[in-house]
């Protein structure tokens, strides 16, 4: 029997909004910071106190702030295929969008406002960051490879709500490849669409809403 060649393993494409390699050390100077505030809050509070109580009020105040940009650093979240990868601090997460049950779009509306896209694959559900926008009129958008990745995830499903935001992304990775203004972006009339109702909590994205935008 003639084997068959092995079929190509799809290539990770990354999701993240702001490349952690911008961020890593700013982060890296945080988590010190936090660490050597701990440690000289422990030594001046030993001249008073017991030190157990000295190390454990140093804890109390560097431990956080340090955790938090350990745990933001280690974030990351891919797509291969449709295999939707997300790594946290304490381990990582895996999600088949093909077989998502649930699409939606959802909208945080503020000075800073956010657009995402929540998976949902039975018990389980991710949410990819697609876009974020100031007041002033600028902002953040997920790179085109990690449009065309996603818009062909979803493409693959059986979801009808899956298909439509897929259409949207597509247009919205046309829309910056040509460098389009903003009002010209879907991904930004949606959040323009949320701010003209003043609403101040999330918003999903109703069916009209989605087949406006594409």
């Amino acid at each position: 029997m003639t084997e068959q060649p092995n079929s190509p393993v799809p290539q990770p494409v990354g999701l993240d909004l702001i490349a952690p390699e911008m961020v890593a050390p700013m982060l890296r100077r945080l988590a010190l910071a936090a660490v050597a505030v701990g440690v000289v809050a422990a030594v001046l509070l030993a001249l008073l106190v017991s030190w157990p109580v000295a190390v454990l009020a140093g804890l109390a105040l560097g431990a956080p702030t340090a955790v938090y940009a350990v745990a933001v650093q280690r974030r990351r979240m891919w797509l291969a295929g449709s295999e939707l990868r997300a790594r946290t601090l304490f381990g990582s997460r895996r999600l088949d969008v093909a077989a998502a049950t649930g699409v939606e779009v959802l909208v945080y509306p503020g000075r800073l406002s956010r657009i995402v896209l929540r998976i949902t694959t039975g018990p389980d559900s991710r949410i990819v960051p697609l876009a974020m926008y100031t007041d002033a009129g600028s902002g953040r958008e997920l790179h085109i490879l990690g449009l065309r990745a996603l818009a062909d995830a979803l493409s693959h499903t059986e979801l009808a709500a899956a298909l439509a935001v897929s259409a949207v992304l597509v247009e919205q990775l046309r829309a910056e490849a040509r460098d389009a203004p903003l009002p010209d972006r879907p991904l930004y009339r949606a959040v323009q669409l949320v701010r003209s109702r003043d609403s101040v909590q999330p918003v999903v994205l109703g069916d009209r809403d989605i087949a406006a935008l594409s």
